[in-house]
């Protein structure tokens, strides 16, 4: 890795996880020593990868109002419980990153959405509050993929960001395997930003419609 200390794991043990649509699974969470940016990031293995196979990764940055309290104002809680499920299927790992609102932290996130409450876009209301639009980096993700040694992944994700960074950290990500689509009446224009925004891979066509709905049914109810 580009002049980065080597991470080395710190402990292991397993956790069966439990969701709330009743599916299960076994998982092993594995903690690290010497984390460029001083997080507690944590490893979630899953599954039982092939001999031979490349593992299927995803870096999934904590969203306690998504992950936790279910809010639809975003995608995370639905794509952190598909992650879980395809990784376990095929075997790999899913990083847990501590970089609540794109790295922003969970106080600025929520003046965020104040913010978008007021017409501005994710990225705007970033703006606007003098913070960076992303403002993650993936260094201690490179990190932990090294320590397990993974130097070979498919990245599950809709971000080009996140596959250009661990390239460039000299992670071997063969493909990026997009995640589904979870759409709500409250989160349209927010995946609909992040395709304009930063190219991610999500259909713009069908979340323009969507987001034009939106706003039908608002002004309707209003």
């Amino acid at each position: 890795m580009p002049d980065t200390p080597a991470a080395t794991p710190r402990a292991r043990v397993r956790v069966p996880l439990r969701f709330h649509d009743g599916y299960s699974v076994d998982a092993e969470l594995v903690t690290f020593h010497g984390l460029a940016d001083g997080q507690e990031h944590v490893a979630v293995v899953l599954g039982d990868p092939a001999p031979g196979s490349v593992p299927l990764v995803r870096l999934h940055s904590e969203c306690l109002t998504g992950d936790v309290f279910g809010s639809a104002r975003c995608d995370c809680g639905p794509q952190l419980r598909e992650a879980v499920e395809r990784i376990a299927d095929r075997g790999g790992v899913l990083l847990y990153l501590r970089q609540e609102g794109r790295g922003i932290g969970l106080y600025n996130k929520l003046d965020a959405y104040a913010l978008q409450d007021q017409g501005l876009d994710t990225y705007e209301a970033n703006a606007a509050l003098g913070l960076p639009e992303d403002a993650r980096d993936y260094t201690a993700a490179a990190q932990m993929l090294a320590a397990l040694g993974i130097g070979e992944l498919d990245l599950l994700s809709n971000n080009p960001d996140k596959a250009e960074q661990l390239r460039a950290l000299g992670a071997v990500v063969r493909d990026r395997v997009p995640t589904g689509v979870f759409t709500t009446a409250h989160n349209v224009r927010y995946l609909r930003a992040k395709v304009l925004q930063t190219q991610h891979t999500l259909p713009l066509a069908e979340l323009t419609d969507r987001t034009e709905l939106s706003g039908l049914t608002e002004r309707t109810a209003g």
